[in-house]
């Protein structure tokens, strides 16, 4: 399985599997059209309800997450083993969606299959005691899945909050996670190794990856059964400053564009790499934009100029964990052990350099909802493409049943597996968010229901898109009377799931 080669940029129809959902609608806001009568967000009764599709699984099979950080559907098509080994060998999900779309709320729900107001780790600090504090981390997957006879490791960030590599929680075999502050310095990190802190001076992306080989490779690994989480910084923004950072070129700037730092060898690799050009990008006409304060900036040519290289060192930092997959899968399958493992390839959020004005992930457009996926492994066919709506949410719950662990808490998510292939490509997802730093009150709360986006800020208002038509999200709907039926439907869905729990959450497929 050697997967070797130079970074190959991809673009045009051949890149499509690294983007978000498409459609052959023209984009723009005189494509809309009035609703057929008898349109409906979602069908009426039981019709249209998908069936599900089960999956022959091994019994307690491996189960590998590997995470990224702040990584886009737009940024995998420049990954060219991830397209060998995921796109082309495993199952494309885009239909992926993470709810709370950052950092400690993702990943909490990857860890408990709850949605944020219920694990209620909101925020990405401690200052308002709903940061990582917050999380029951005695309730997690990996104490599941331990209890089921699993052996359990962990690799790379924690949620933010994790200062004392003395402590190791609850659940884990092997613990490699980086601590705080350190975290985002991509070549002097400190690593908790299993509650010894050791200083390295190794690319972050390159030291996690040669640790997850060597746990791969121990002897008798492939005896009894795994779960490792591997969870690598790349793209996100991190140190140190190199000398074409927007903070050293442009030190006037009191908040110049952050950037990553990618491995020496693939510095400047993609230094003519453009932002990419679609119709929300720098959005012109944004006087339907009525939550974000964000967007209604006007975006100078210095400042697309920093995001233009934030784009290009994000991209550079990427090639490092495309190597490190090819190395992980290489591995797996030299100690034959890869026939029998579930790998998962996600991002925490999505991310955006620009659409509609914005920079950075929390927001509910879809360039920040919507997170590359792809899962490869038995029973599931490869080369495929599903449209189901699979969340960060749903992996918990999902692994578990792989397993045979038992949950000891309420989940919200489902066991997605048995809908990857049934054709399913509805679902209603809630999606929320809060205040970054400190606040527990929801920034918006709204539902994502196939090509519906309904969101409702704190004042009352709303912002609603049909991606059907308008798939950059350029035209607010929330005001327009063709669709005041629909908006009625997504507002009353709203209302019956923003703080579900358990079996309120939507758990039902569609075709």
């Amino acid at each position: 399985m050697h997967v070797d080669g130079p970074p190959r940029r991809r673009d045009g129809p051949g890149a499509q599997t690294g983007q978000p959902p498409r459609n052959d609608a023209e984009p723009g806001r005189t494509s809309l059209r009035d609703p057929r009568p008898g349109d409906r967000v979602l069908p009426v009764g039981g019709a249209g309800l998908a069936e599900p599709v089960p999956v022959e699984s091994p019994e307690q099979p491996n189960l590998l997450m590997i995470t990224l950080d702040d990584a886009a559907w737009g940024d995998m098509v420049h990954m060219p083993r991830l397209q060998e080994l995921f796109v082309q060998e495993g199952v494309t999900l885009r239909g992926a969606l993470a709810p709370n779309p950052i950092c400690v709320p993702a990943r909490s729900s990857l860890m408990t299959g709850q949605h944020s107001h219920n694990h209620g780790t909101w925020n990405t600090t401690s200052d308002a005691g709903h940061g990582l504090e917050a999380l029951d981390e005695e309730n997690t997957l990996a104490v599941w899945l331990q209890e089921a006879g699993y052996d359990t490791f962990f690799l790379g960030k924690y949620p933010n909050g994790y200062t004392d590599g003395t402590v190791v929680p609850p659940g884990w075999t092997g613990w490699r996670a980086l601590v705080d502050p350190t975290t985002y310095n991509f070549v002097r990190p400190t690593v908790s190794m299993d509650g010894v802190e050791e200083k390295f001076e190794t690319y972050s992306t390159t030291l996690l990856s040669e640790q997850s080989d060597e746990l791969l490779r121990e002897p008798g690994r492939a005896e009894d059964p795994w779960y490792m989480w591997l969870n690598y910084v790349a793209p996100h923004h991190g140190g140190p400053d190199a000398p074409d950072d927007p903070a050293v070129l442009y030190p006037d700037d009191p908040d110049p564009v952050k950037t990553t730092t990618p491995e020496d060898r693939d510095v400047d690799t993609f230094a003519d790499l453009a932002l990419t050009d679609t119709p929300n990008m720098f959005e012109d006409d944004v006087t339907d934009k009525v939550l974000v304060r964000g967007t209604q900036r006007t975006v100078t040519e210095q400042r697309r100029a920093q995001l233009t290289e934030a784009h290009q060192q994000r991209i550079e930092s990427l090639q490092s964990v495309d190597r490190a997959l090819a190395s992980t899968l290489e591995t797996l399958e030299e100690t034959g052990q890869l026939d029998d493992t579930y790998v998962v390839l996600t991002s925490d959020n999505g991310y955006t350099l620009g659409a509609h004005n914005l920079e950075g992930k929390l927001w509910y457009f879809r360039e920040m909802t919507s997170v590359p996926m792809y899962v490869r492994g038995p029973g599931l066919e490869p080369g495929t493409v599903s449209e189901a709506p699979v969340t960060n949410v749903d992996w918990a719950p999902t692994f578990a049943a792989l397993a045979g662990a038992r949950p000891t808490l309420e989940v919200d998510g489902v066991d997605v597996l048995p809908w990857i292939g049934s054709g399913a490509d509805r679902r209603v997802v809630p999606i929320e968010a809060y205040p970054v730093k400190k606040g527990s009150k929801r920034l918006y709360r709204g539902v994502v229901v196939g090509p519906w986006t309904y969101v409702q800020g704190r004042s009352g208002q709303a912002e609603v898109y049909y991606r059907d038509v308008d798939r950059w999200e350029l035209q607010n709907l929330a005001g327009d009377p063709r669709y005041s039926d629909q908006v009625d439907e997504l507002k009353q869905l709203v209302r019956s799931t923003s703080t579900c729990a358990g079996d309120e959450c939507p758990s039902a497929y569609y075709r």
